[in-house]
């Protein structure tokens, strides 16, 4: 579970696996060749065996891509990764270009590719990211073409074998449904849409579907498989045998068939005349080949399995409630470790995510993190997603800020918090900052709204007093969380883009709005919150649904410009930090406790 800071990758696998993967394009008459960094399952984490970006350039961030050419190669990356990518991969071999403007796809369109074949594989690929390959590629004047082996992979001679980590049953203290329920909801859903079969292929997915976990996957806990469930409730899962687990059968039962997933493909051939479901955002366009190619009628429709896990049942709700207390407490240990200790000015980035780490290592049932937590002091904190390394690791210096944002996976659920301290004394305009950034978290906490509200509508109320103020943040405002799974879920959104998942009871977001001073500091402040049952509000007409927040530790009161907020807010900060009082104090205690009621004394 220990977080490794050392910067993996780096030029040298550029110049050692580009000429390999040269050689295996030119076996396969390939002129280019495209390489995402989804792997089969669309992961935003991998496992390392499937890390085929890294392998080609050594770039290791969790988001990018690259066309690698005969002559020529480009990375391309967003700004959480501009000096990660220039700093893992050789500047002679990769051109970098940032995204998403014009993107991979608009920069192929715009450059003059006459008469070449651009290989890409389907199995790493959506139907739609296909599509828009394919037009690019017509208008450099190319061509592409689907391989059946990846380049990569014959070229990568010590490749990490697959993760086999076992599958296991998922409580239903924990769950609050059992799997035979909610595949008989999935059945109902697909028998309405007319639709024989659905072939479900997120991860994710599977894991709430059959109630079960694995840890094929660093900071989730995934099984890596794959299902096909009928419009009677029975379903085929799909596993590498070696991960089966005792039990496993016998939680299963009898309608659900447990398969070797090298038998995967013969199953998807004997769908032939039948109407399947099949998410064209999730699924690769190799299944779209194997399912056309056996004669089956496909219905391109979201995975039917994403809003209903998206829609916590009541038992998840507490679960992630009393997950939260208990990594609450362990963020108050840390805020105050950060109030005395870090308060020297000699502890770095590196020492702090250690230290949060080994609080929430207190506690027993905790799994594993829930991404590999942002510690990032002065300027660093300025970059939203920043890693810290070895090579970046600078210390909280006094008359600074630091932002951490870090989480846990526990068997009740998965946590994601942001705090932003002072070390030392802060600025006013630090202070200001901070303040503006706290009125969007406190109107977007205390917001009622309509049932039929999007995550969209809502995102203007977290940004209102920066754009008041001619400020503003590059980041959505808040992602779906799971319940012990991933800590990025969706399909519900709240940011400026948009997304037409209308905000339903039991739903959880973040809510995390941001300011960030290039070169200077970053300040963001995170709690989860869920959507609460539509109530009638006194002197009403319409039922409005609400937020009820989940998470509860210390804002920082010395950054609070109290001029600057109105009396309602002065209140809900007070309500809030009393909240934190009754939630918390019981589960600290000594210095740590007589330091928590002072950090959350009334304005």
């Amino acid at each position: 579970m220990r977080q490794n800071f050392d910067v993996k990758g780096g030029p040298q696998l550029g110049r050692t696996n580009l000429p390999k993967l040269r050689a295996e394009m030119a076996k396969q008459l390939l002129d280019g060749f495209y390489i995402p960094h989804e792997d089969e399952y669309q992961n935003e984490y991998l496992p390392d065996a499937n890390e085929r970006l890294a392998w080609a350039s050594g770039f290791t961030g969790s988001y990018g891509s690259a066309f690698v050419f005969t002559n020529s190669a480009v990375l391309f990356i967003d700004g959480r990764y501009t000096i990660q990518a220039a700093d893992q991969t050789d500047n002679i071999l990769f051109d970098r270009v940032a995204v998403p403007d014009p993107g991979p796809f608009g920069w192929l369109a715009e450059q003059d590719f006459s008469g070449q074949i651009i290989g890409y594989d389907p199995g790493l690929m959506t139907p739609n990211d296909v599509s828009t390959l394919t037009k690019a590629a017509t208008k450099a004047g190319a061509s592409v073409k689907s391989v059946s082996e990846n380049p990569i992979d014959l070229a990568w001679q010590d490749r990490p074998t697959q993760p086999q980590a076992p599958v296991y049953a998922h409580g239903i203290e924990f769950a609050g449904v059992t799997s035979e329920d909610k595949r008989n909801q999935i059945a109902a859903e697909l028998a309405k849409d007319g639709a024989d079969a659905a072939v479900i292929t997120a991860p994710a997915s599977l894991a709430w579907l059959f109630n079960i976990r694995g840890g094929d996957v660093a900071c989730s806990p995934l099984p890596l498989g794959r299902a096909i469930i009928r419009r009677d409730g029975s379903a085929d899962l799909f596993l590498d045998p070696a991960k089966e687990s005792s039990g496993l059968r016998e939680h299963l039962g009898n309608q659900v068939t447990l398969l070797p997933i090298d038998q995967l493909d013969q199953h998807l051939g004997g769908l032939t005349g039948k109407k399947v479901s099949l998410d064209p955002d999730l699924a690769s366009a190799w299944f779209f080949q194997t399912l056309t190619e056996a004669g089956a009628e496909i219905i391109r429709q979201p995975d039917p399995v994403l809003l209903p896990k998206a829609k916590k049942n009541a038992a998840e709700i507490e679960g992630t409630a009393n997950a939260h207390r208990r990594d609450g407490s362990a963020i108050t240990k840390f805020l105050h470790w950060l109030d005395t200790v870090a308060q020297s000015g000699e502890i770095t980035e590196i020492d702090a995510a250690l230290k949060l780490e080994n609080f929430r290592n207190a506690f027993a049932d905790l799994k594993d993190l829930s991404f590999e937590t942002i510690s990032g002091a002065g300027p660093n904190g300025a970059l939203p997603h920043y890693r810290v390394s070895s090579a970046s690791n600078r210390p909280l210096e006094r008359g600074s800020l630091y932002l951490v944002d870090s989480g846990g996976q526990y068997p009740d659920g998965t946590t994601d918090i942001t705090r932003t301290v002072a070390i030392g004394t802060p600025s006013d305009d630090m202070r200001r900052h901070y303040t503006l950034v706290l009125k969007g978290h406190i109107a977007l906490d205390r917001v009622r709204f309509p049932v039929g509200t999007t995550g969209t509508h809502l995102d203007i109320l977290a940004r209102h007093s920066l754009w008041q103020a001619g400020l503003d943040y590059d980041h959505g405002t808040g992602h779906g969380v799971g319940v012990f799974l991933g800590v990025h879920e969706g399909p519900q959104r709240i940011a400026k883009p948009w997304n037409a998942i209308p905000l339903a009871p039991g739903m959880i977001v973040s809510n995390e709005p941001g300011f960030y001073k290039e070169g200077a500091y970053g300040i963001r402040i995170e709690n989860l919150q869920y959507v609460t049952p539509a109530e009638e509000i006194e002197g009403g007409e319409r039922p409005m649904l609400g937020f009820e927040c989940l998470t509860f530790a210390p804002l920082a009161r010395d950054l609070i410009n109290t001029d600057l907020l109105s009396a309602e807010e002065r209140d809900w900060v007070d309500d809030y930090h009393q909240r934190v009082l009754a939630e918390i104090a019981p589960l600290v205690e000594g210095e740590v406790a007589d330091w928590l009621d002072r950090a959350c004394r009334t304005l």
